[in-house]
């Protein structure tokens, strides 16, 4: 199983590319504190690059600047690439599959209008909403 859960800030604005096929990717990078201070009771952070394709990317394009807080659902990847001098370069990050915006945009205000995320529909006058659940007493719990 390879899955990351994250949540940290961005360290600067992502950056919106594409490939040569025309795939929407962004990247950027977030700070993460540790969970434990170190010996000065400082908290440590890691800076972990994030990937994102497709309408995620730019969705993260649109809404993340520099110092938001995100929180990202993903796999680790790790890819080599020779670098102009001959040597041969490691990069690790994380592919994201799922980023949620958190707080909001420095200021109070959000750069998202109501119109960007359609309301969920209404369910037609004549729903009739059936769980399929039945009350039950605390007392007729087996637990």
């Amino acid at each position: 199983m390879n899955k990351v859960i994250l949540i940290g800030n961005l360290t600067a604005d992502p950056e919106l590319r594409q490939t040569q096929s025309g795939v929407p990717m962004c990247t950027f990078r977030l700070a993460v504190q540790r969970r434990f201070a170190n010996a000065q009771g400082v908290r440590e952070a890691d800076f972990i690059n994030i990937i994102a394709w497709r309408q995620t990317a730019e969705l993260c394009s649109r809404f993340l600047t520099k110092g938001r807080k995100c929180a990202v659902v993903g796999s680790l990847q790790t890819r080599s690439y020779d670098a102009q001098d001959g040597t041969k370069r490691y990069v690790t990050e994380v592919v994201a599959d799922e980023v949620e915006f958190i707080g909001s945009q420095q200021g109070g205000q959000n750069q998202y209008n109501a119109g960007d995320v359609p309301p969920p529909p209404e369910p037609p006058a004549s729903y009739q909403s059936n769980t399929g659940f039945t009350q039950v007493d605390d007392d007729e719990l087996p637990f």
